[in-house]
């Protein structure tokens, strides 16, 4: 009698074992000889040294599934279990050419990739910088980008937690006149990053994460005070953050943190006697060595075609503005 112990690393044992350990009771059916006592992240096996070594190997395979795609059908169990080379879910995953882009595999094995050269440019620069600035208009997937590049992070076991930021501008409405509590006043501008998290980390998965304070997002103003350390740390909308306001954010970064600041310079919604924090921070902070600069276009919108241009005409519209207030006499 041979035995070996199997231990769970890479995800949650729950995961793996399936509720009521169905996914185990599956792979059991296909070795009705081997014995297996599940303990915690442990599997003790006990059988022939053939069952035991295509036991591992299969759960192997099961486990590098659910890691990928984040879950597992009982259709795509049995047909690891009856030796398919691919699932229905890896048949539509990428050609080898496109996995250079892939950043990691959200819900329902939707593939989340860097789709422009400036967010693979995004993804480049985070991996040998610690602080990274991305600036462009809406739609050129900043805040997604860099949500993607977080969880993963923390699907790697590179940190242990996510930590994302929004500054609570108005914009343009009275927060004491929106009903709720203080965060139910805040959830709607925070929206988007709950967005990008729904695509990525399974619902059940997502709520335990955000409970457990593992994912927290949060106004900027709750950052005061602490310091984040073994944290991805994303700044949503830093255009709406003041000159002290990015400050203190900055310096609230630990050991082991990885910073992105996003933000759109042409949708500034501080009142005008206040300066944007992010403009001032583009000007003193580039060429510091670990801090780095993106800068997306309208080239890089990845909504309806036509966001991109709703921009350029926006954008042209600005310069004619502005060439032809150089003509008007001053009052």
């Amino acid at each position: 009698m041979n035995t070996k112990e199997i231990l769970i690393e890479d995800i949650n044992p729950v995961e793996a074992l399936g509720a009521n350990n169905l996914n185990l009771n599956i792979l059991l059916k296909h070795f009705p000889k081997l014995k297996v006592i599940s303990r915690g992240n442990l599997l003790n096996l006990s059988g022939t040294k053939a069952d035991i070594e295509l036991f591992e190997e299969k759960f192997d395979l099961m486990v590098r599934h659910i890691v990928r795609f984040g879950s597992i059908s009982l259709i795509q169990l049995e047909g690891i279990l009856a030796g398919s080379v691919q699932t229905e879910k890896e048949k539509n995953a990428p050609t080898q050419t496109e996995q250079g882009d892939v950043i990691l595999y959200g819900n329902n094995a939707k593939v989340i990739r860097a789709k422009t050269p400036n967010q693979r440019k995004m993804v480049e620069l985070m991996q040998s910088k610690d602080i990274l600035f991305a600036i462009g208009p809406a739609g050129t997937g900043k805040t997604y980008t860099a949500v993607a590049l977080a969880v993963k992070a923390l699907k790697n076991k590179e940190i242990k937690r996510i930590i994302l930021a929004r500054p609570a501008v108005e914009a343009g409405e009275n927060l004491g006149f929106l009903p709720g509590d203080l965060k139910e006043k805040i959830d709607p501008y925070l929206r988007p990053l709950y967005d990008a998290l729904d695509d990525m980390i399974p619902a059940d998965k997502l709520k335990s994460y955000i409970e457990t304070r593992v994912i927290e997002i949060a106004p900027m103003a709750f950052m005061r005070g602490r310091t984040l350390d073994n944290a991805y740390v994303i700044l949503d909308e830093a255009q709406n953050a003041t000159d002290l306001q990015l400050k203190m954010f900055l310096t609230r970064m630990g050991p082991n943190a990885k910073f992105i600041i996003t933000g759109d310079l042409t949708q500034i919604d501080l009142p005008k006697k206040s300066m944007s924090g992010l403009v001032k921070a583009v000007k003193i902070l580039e060429g510091i060595d670990g801090i780095s600069f993106a800068y997306l276009t309208f080239e890089d919108v990845v909504r309806h075609k036509l966001v991109r241009e709703i921009i350029k005409a926006y954008d042209k519209s600005a310069d004619n503005l502005m060439e032809q207030s150089k003509y008007q006499p001053n009052s």
